[in-house]
């Protein structure tokens, strides 16, 4: 899963060029006072977490939607098949860690 945060290009599509504008943005739409950081964080880093309040408003200050600030990926990511075990296998494991193999 590779997930894709797309803040700054939603904002420039909307010509907020800068941290500042959206900050006076988000206070003035959403009710939402942040930090000069923690915009310009928001602004210039894929962050690792992101408020529900904080996305919310977001897209009520940029007039849009969670899908236009964050793509997800969700093609499944292929693993390689283990082949199966042999019970001999399992019982020779077992055997050298000193346990006996429960009653079948």
């Amino acid at each position: 899963m590779n997930i894709k945060w797309k803040l700054r290009m939603a904002a420039a599509q909307r010509e907020i060029w800068t941290g500042a504008q959206l900050r006076r943005l988000l206070a003035e739409k959403a009710g939402l006072e942040l930090s000069s950081a923690s915009v310009s964080a928001l602004f210039t880093k894929e962050p690792s977490q992101v408020k529900m309040s904080t996305l919310a408003a977001l897209c009520t200050a940029l007039e849009c939607t969670p899908n236009d600030l964050i793509e997800v990926d969700t093609t499944p990511v292929e693993r390689p098949v283990a082949p199966p075990r042999l019970a001999a296998d399992l019982s020779r494991v077992a055997s050298a860690r000193g346990r006996s193999m429960p009653p079948i």
